[in-house]
């Protein structure tokens, strides 16, 4: 009988070990990774943020315009980044 359970539980074991191998290959596989690839195009930066290039360029749409307060419309006239709203 004790022959029988250490067959039993070193089947266990073993297949535990299989399982565990095939899940950690799908899982760390480099298909299924969240790694980025080289695929040669530009980084947009997001709206709202400094150009890349450090200079800054006011929206003078009169649509923009009618929307915005004194002070943005001040810090835009002075070729300043607007902080407020």
């Amino acid at each position: 009988m004790e022959s029988v359970r250490k067959r039993v539980v070193a089947a266990a074991a073993a297949g535990s070990m299989l399982a565990g191998g095939a899940i950690g290959a799908t899982v760390f596989a480099a298909g299924s990774s969240g790694a980025k690839s080289s695929s040669g195009t530009q980084v947009v930066p997001p709206a709202g943020g400094p150009p890349p290039n450090g200079q800054f360029r006011p929206n003078e749409t009169k649509a923009h315009e009618a929307g915005e307060s004194k002070a943005r419309e001040a810090q835009e006239d002075a070729g300043k980044f607007p902080t407020v709203p």
